[in-house]
């Protein structure tokens, strides 16, 4: 089976040549990195929670989280600036890849009444970010050792200018949009 690196570099590169005019195999946009952040509120009330959400991560991302701090102090939340609030992570290069690979063909799929993603989540410059209602659905999480079901925030950050570019860069990629 082939990465989805080798296969950008045979397919998609040509194919997005061809379809947006590029001359320099340079101007091809491409994925640069990918974020996953999980925002806990509640962690300011139960830190062992954030410990959890930590090993999930890492577990999904097979990489070390960061804590997140809170910037601010938020009286109507009970928030002190450098609160712990959630864990993050980058993913480059290989293991990019490999959990963009597992995304679209094991994650994605494992979601309830799964349609497709909108097509609509780009932020003007090609990026784009994709909401999970439920870490369970990454093959990594077992369901009986969890003690509680988080949300999951993948960013998907590529060198594209347009939404148009980054669109079709994803959807070469095999990305599941339904619009």
């Amino acid at each position: 089976m082939t990465t989805l690196k080798e296969m950008y570099e045979k397919e998609i590169v040509p194919g997005l040549k061809e379809t947006f005019g590029y001359k320099n195999p340079m101007e091809v946009p491409k994925l640069d990195k990918i974020v996953l952040n999980i925002g806990l509120g509640e962690a300011i009330n139960n830190v062992k929670l954030l410990d959890s959400a930590v090993e999930d991560l890492a577990l999904i991302a097979g990489q070390r989280p960061v804590i997140t701090k809170a910037k601010k102090s938020i009286a109507a939340f009970k928030l002190r600036e450098g609160m712990p609030i959630g864990c993050m992570v980058t993913l480059r290069r290989e293991k990019m890849y490999d959990f963009l690979l597992k995304l679209i063909n094991i994650t994605l799929p494992r979601v309830r009444d799964f349609r497709g993603i909108s097509g609509k989540a780009f932020d003007g410059h090609g990026n784009y970010s994709l909401g999970i209602k439920e870490h369970i659905i990454f093959p990594e999480i077992d369901f009986d050792q969890t003690d509680s079901i988080k949300g999951l925030n993948v960013s998907i950050v590529t060198t594209a200018k347009t939404d148009k570019e980054g669109k079709e860069l994803l959807k070469q990629f095999g990305m599941p949009f339904k619009n």
